[in-house]
């Protein structure tokens, strides 16, 4: 089995990258990407794991990104960046900033929910590895600590949600210039579980046919299209795309760890040719196999 979206405890998942390595090999993972947010610090101590546990490892990153689709409208794009050059400046210093923005945005969240519920700043710095991405899920944690919601899942659903009074907009690079970069440190950029908020009960007609072709143009290099909260019509769509511009096509977990997420390792996988695709265009880093 073949999983290339997973998280550690490096940015919002549970498990050390470590623990990380030896639960997918528990489940069967043969090869398994590290992809925390906007970071490349737990890829050492991966590595060395999935050496020693005989689990393939690909290192990657989950990019925050947005895309304007209008001067009224935006959209958040999440870029799985596979096997980048982890010291080229020009992505490093931008992961920085982004990485150095969620931090005043999460400061400003936990102020608003402290208004609420009984929750700290300090309580929720206590709680977080150092180095760690700084996202909702260390707020969601935070809510859970308290007993005001049972898991994270909970607090996404509710409170943490995006059109909730606590939400605060995140500063991200954009698509278009997160895609070059990745392509410029050698990374193969793969949009992560795209159209997730693609409504219910609409057309294929409805689909942003434009925007993904602006993507295409900009260099996005394929679509991870296995992923559970994917809709079915997009799937079909997105693969049609796909197989039209000749794109790569994934399929993952996107694992945070158990009580993380409810996704579980290997519940969606990607076909070795696809993977080897990514291999074969990737330059920036070394996959271990």
């Amino acid at each position: 089995m073949i999983d290339l979206h997973a998280h550690s405890n490096h940015s919002d998942g549970i498990d050390s990258p470590s623990e990380l390595v030896q639960n997918a090999k528990l489940s069967g993972i043969e090869v398994l990407a590290i992809t925390d947010h906007d970071t490349v610090s737990g890829w050492d101590e991966a590595i060395q794991a999935a050496k020693g546990a005989g689990v393939g490892l690909v290192p990657g990153i989950e990019i925050s990104t947005r895309a304007e689709l209008s001067p009224e409208r935006g959209i958040s794009v999440h870029l799985l960046a596979y096997l980048p050059d982890p010291t080229y400046a020009p992505l490093m210093d931008r992961l920085a900033m982004v990485r150095e923005s969620r931090v005043g945005r999460a400061q400003e969240m936990a102020q608003r929910l402290a208004e609420d519920y009984p929750i700290s700043w300090d309580e929720i710095l206590l709680n977080i590895k150092p180095g760690s991405t700084i996202g909702r899920p260390a707020l969601a944690d935070a809510l859970v600590r308290a007993g005001v919601v049972p898991d994270r899942s909970a607090a996404f659903e509710s409170i943490l949600h995006r059109r909730s009074k606590y939400y605060v907009s995140e500063r991200t690079l954009p698509t278009a210039e997160a895609i070059s970069l990745v392509r410029e440190a050698g990374g193969v950029p793969i949009m992560a579980h795209p159209l997730i908020d693609f409504p219910a009960g609409a057309a294929e007609s409805d689909l942003p046919k434009e925007h993904f072709l602006s993507f295409i143009e900009a260099g996005i290099m394929g679509f991870e299209v296995d992923h559970r909260s994917v809709p079915q019509l997009a799937k079909t769509w997105l693969r049609n795309l796909a197989f039209e511009h000749n794109l790569i096509v994934t399929g993952s977990s996107d694992y945070h760890g158990v009580g993380g997420k409810e996704n579980k390792l290997g519940e969606n996988q990607t076909a070795p040719e696809m993977l080897e695709r990514i291999l074969s265009q990737a330059f920036g880093s070394e996959a271990f196999l």
